[in-house]
C-alpha cells in the first residue's frame, strides 16, 4: 500500500469512525464501535501495518504521524463519550433509588463546643462584674510578654514557661505569647491612669503536650487597678466568680504561691462539685471511698491570682505608691475539664461529633 492509499484509507474511514464513537447512545453501542474501528481488525491497525511496507523514509514518517494523529483523536472521542455514558448511567441508577414518597429527614443540629460555652460563660460573669474585654496580638514582643511583667532576661521564672520563639530575622525578641498577661501591660501603658478593669481572652502557646496540657490553649485574665484596691477585693471577686461558674455555695481556697508579676501570689482552688468538698462518698467515689474527681482532697485548682507587683506598675508607667490592683488568670480548658468531667484535654481538639454531641448548648 502506497502513501496515497494509506492517506485515503485514513481519511475515508475517520469521519465514520468518529461519528460512531461520539454518537453511541449506550455502553454496548460504544464498545461495538470501539472494536470495529480501534480494535485489531480496525482500519487504524491496518494502516499502521502498511506503514512498515513503505521504503521511502520521509513517506514512512508522514504516514506514521498521520496514523498516530487519527488514532489519538478517535481515542479522545471514545473516552469523552464513555465518561458521558457512565455519568448518565450513575444518574439513572440514583434516580431509581430515590423514593420521593418517603418522609423527609431532619438535618442534624450542631452543638456548641464546651470550650465556647465555658469561655462565653466566664466572659459574661466578668462583664457583670465590670470587666471590659481587651485584646492583644498572639505574636508578641519579649518586653510585653516578660520584661514588663517583672521577668527580665536573666529571671529564673522564664524557665517556668517553655516558650516558642518566632524567627523574625535579625530580631530575637519575638515570641508566641505564653499567657494573656501582655494584654494587661499594653492596657496599662495605653490607659495611663486608673481605674482600669479589663478582661483579656485569647490563645496562648507553651511547649506542653500530655493528657492535661496542650501546646496551644486558651486563657482569660482579669486585672483591676485603682486606688485602695485590696486583697479582700480580690477574694470577694473570685468567690462570686466561682459561684456563678460552678455552683451556688461553692467555696474557694487560696494557697500561697509565686508569680513574678503579682505579690503576694496565690493558687485558687474551688470545692469539688462532685463530692461537695468533703473528699469522699457520693456517686463519684472510688473503691477506697475517695472522690475520683478531687482525689480525696475536696478541692480543685482553677487559677492563679495575686496583687499586682509594684515593679509591673513601674514598667507600665504607673505610680505604685498611688495605685494598687489585683490580677488573676484562668485556663479555659482547665475549667471546661472540671465542669464537664472530661479526662483528656486532647478530646477538646479532635472534632469528633460523637464527643461533641454529649454537650447541650
Amino acid at each position: 500500500m502506497t502513501l496515497v492509499e494509506i492517506e485515503q484509507l485514513l481519511d475515508q474511514s475517520f469521519v465514520a469512525a468518529k461519528g460512531a464513537l461520539s454518537g453511541a447512545r449506550n455502553a454496548a453501542e460504544l464498545e461495538a464501535a470501539r472494536v470495529q474501528f480501534l480494535g485489531q481488525k480496525g482500519f487504524i491497525q491496518a494502516a499502521k501495518k502498511s506503514v512498515g511496507q513503505l521504503t521511502v523514509v520521509d513517506e514512512k514518517k508522514r504516514a506514521g504521524k498521520l496514523c498516530n494523529d487519527r488514532d489519538r483523536e478517535l481515542q479522545e472521542a471514545y473516552q469523552h463519550n464513555l465518561s458521558r455514558i457512565e455519568q448518565q448511567d450513575r444518574a439513572a441508577a440514583l434516580a431509581e433509588r430515590i423514593d420521593v414518597t418517603l418522609p423527609g429527614r431532619r438535618s442534624r443540629r450542631g452543638r456548641r463546643h464546651p470550650l465556647t460555652t465555658t469561655c462565653d460563660d466566664i466572659l459574661a460573669v466578668l462583664a457583670g462584674l465590670g470587666f471590659q474585654p481587651a485584646e492583644g496580638p498572639e505574636v508578641e514582643h519579649d518586653f510585653y510578654n516578660f520584661e514588663a511583667l517583672n521577668m527580665p532576661s536573666d529571671h529564673p521564672a522564664r524557665d517556668m514557661q517553655d516558650t516558642f520563639y518566632v524567627d523574625a530575622g535579625a530580631r530575637n525578641d519575638v515570641v508566641l505569647r505564653t499567657h494573656t498577661s501582655p494584654v494587661q501591660a499594653r492596657t496599662m501603658l495605653a490607659s495611663g491612669k486608673p481605674p482600669i478593669r479589663v478582661s483579656c481572652f485569647g490563645r496562648v502557646y507553651r511547649k506542653d503536650d500530655d493528657p492535661t496540657h496542650s501546646p496551644m490553649f486558651h486563657q482569660i485574665e482579669g486585672i483591676y487597678v485603682d486606688k485602695e484596691v485590696t486583697f479582700a477585693d480580690l477574694k470577694g471577686t473570685l468567690q462570686l466568680f466561682a459561684e456563678r461558674i460552678f455552683a451556688p455555695g461553692v467555696k474557694i481556697r487560696m494557697r500561697p504561691s509565686f508569680f513574678p508579676f503579682t505579690e503576694p501570689s496565690v493558687e485558687v482552688d474551688v470545692s469539688c462539685v462532685a463530692c461537695g468538698g468533703i473528699g469522699h462518698g457520693g456517686s463519684s467515689a472510688a473503691d477506697d471511698g475517695r472522690c475520683r474527681i478531687c482525689k480525696g482532697t475536696g478541692f480543685l485548682e482553677i487559677m492563679g491570682a495575686g496583687m499586682v507587683d509594684p515593679e509591673v506598675f513601674r514598667a507600665c508607667k504607673l505610680d505604685p505608691d498611688a495605685v494598687t490592683g489585683f490580677a488573676f488568670g484562668i485556663g479555659i480548658e482547665r475549667v471546661a475539664l472540671l465542669r464537664y468531667g472530661i479526662a483528656d484535654i486532647r478530646l477538646l481538639y479532635e472534632n469528633d461529633e460523637r464527643f461533641l454531641s454529649q454537650f447541650v448548648g
